[in-house]
């Protein structure tokens, strides 16, 4: 009808967005670039008096959080986002408080496998049971 929608229910609008994109390893990729950056006390002017080790604590989360929203928002290009993602992850090992004290590190290694594996015209995993139980 003219190319109009109608608002419907914005649980179920959610659910179809979230069902057409790698959405738990994009969220957990940006929450784990969000701890890590949580856990970093330095401030500005120890982190330039540190140099490039320093700035690469606050780089390396930062960019995590981007490719966890990149991974969100353009699911087309997740497997480089992905891959760019676990690099980064590991490189925080070693410039951010071992990876923020580990739970970041596991979050971001677990974020980024889960948009690698993600397959866009699979089909949602309730359905596929249901219909194993029925045949």
């Amino acid at each position: 009808m003219n190319g109009i929608r109608k608002p419907g229910n914005p649980r179920s609008d959610f659910r179809q967005w979230r069902a057409h994109r790698p959405f738990w390893g994009g969220l957990l990729l940006a929450l784990a670039g969000a701890e890590i950056l949580l856990t970093e006390k330095a401030s500005m002017k120890v982190v330039m008096h540190m140099g490039a080790q320093g700035l690469a604590g606050y780089l390396l989360p930062t960019l995590m959080v981007l490719c966890g929203l990149l991974i969100l928002f353009n699911p087309a290009q997740r497997l480089f986002y992905s891959i760019l993602g676990i690099l980064l992850t590991l490189g925080t090992w070693l410039t951010s408080n071992l990876g923020g004290f580990l739970v970041g590190l596991l979050l971001g290694a677990v974020g980024s496998c889960l948009a690698f594996g993600w397959l866009p015209d699979q089909e949602p995993r309730r359905r596929r049971f249901l219909r194993r139980g029925h045949a």
